[in-house]
């Protein structure tokens, strides 16, 4: 019983996010079975990307920068969007921009819950620790999906001789703000709170722009439409 109620409370804050991302797609909703599909292959990256880092890690060594922007952020977020460029991108279901977000978030937090479920399985995980990994690291992964989903959409609607580069912000800069992300969590050991928060809070700020400038992008935000969930 008590497994189950850590498990839940490691899974809640990914469904809870997606949910609500899901939820702010004001004109055109996605098809839930194609948001899941997302979600899983993001469960299923895991392993290989946790064996890509390993080797890198044996290879590279762990330097505070190296591992930060190379071996953790810039392995997760490039696995990721090859996975997005490669399976959704040129999907018909991708056709405004506000897709791109909704489905690279929801990669990002199909990895996110998986690295939650197996931290509060082998790690000492008490309400408060799985309180701080939602608002902090499960949380981080929703907002680089987010950042990388919104170039994805950018280059996805641009015109071809800015598509390449909007796709090339799509993956740099999810990697910085990942690498920036863990490099003070790795290098701050005191008082890391005073920096990862405002670093945190002007993340969503950021996020939640992007996420109203792509609805506003919007193809279908002239038609009057019955709000709908697709199955």
């Amino acid at each position: 019983m008590l497994l189950f109620s850590v498990l839940t409370a490691a899974v809640a804050p990914g469904v809870a996010l997606l949910t609500y991302l899901y939820l702010r797609d004001r004109y055109e909703a996605e098809p839930i079975h194609m948001v899941a599909r997302m979600f899983v292959l993001g469960i299923l990256v895991v392993v290989p990307i946790m064996v890509i880092q390993r080797g890198l890690q044996l290879w590279l060594g762990d330097h505070s920068i190296v591992f930060a922007f190379g071996e953790s952020a810039g392995v997760e977020e490039f696995v990721k969007w090859f996975v997005l460029y490669h399976v959704i991108y040129s999907h018909t279901e991708f056709d405004e921009p506000y897709d791109g977000i909704l489905y690279a978030a929801s990669i990002s937090l199909g990895f996110a819950t998986l690295e939650n479920v197996l931290y509060a399985i082998y790690s000492p995980a008490t309400f408060g620790t799985l309180l701080v990994r939602a608002l902090l690291p499960v949380s981080g992964h929703a907002l680089f999906g987010i950042m990388m989903g919104y170039y994805l959409g950018k280059a996805k609607f641009a015109p071809k001789n800015k598509s390449v580069y909007f796709l090339g912000i799509s993956l740099l800069l999810p990697i910085l703000l990942h690498g920036t992300y863990d490099w003070i969590m790795i290098t701050v050991k005191t008082n890391w709170m005073w920096f990862i928060v405002p670093f945190m809070i002007a993340l969503w700020v950021w996020g939640l722009r992007k996420m109203n400038h792509a609805n506003s992008r919007s193809p279908f935000r002239f038609l009057v439409r019955e709000d709908e969930i697709k199955l």
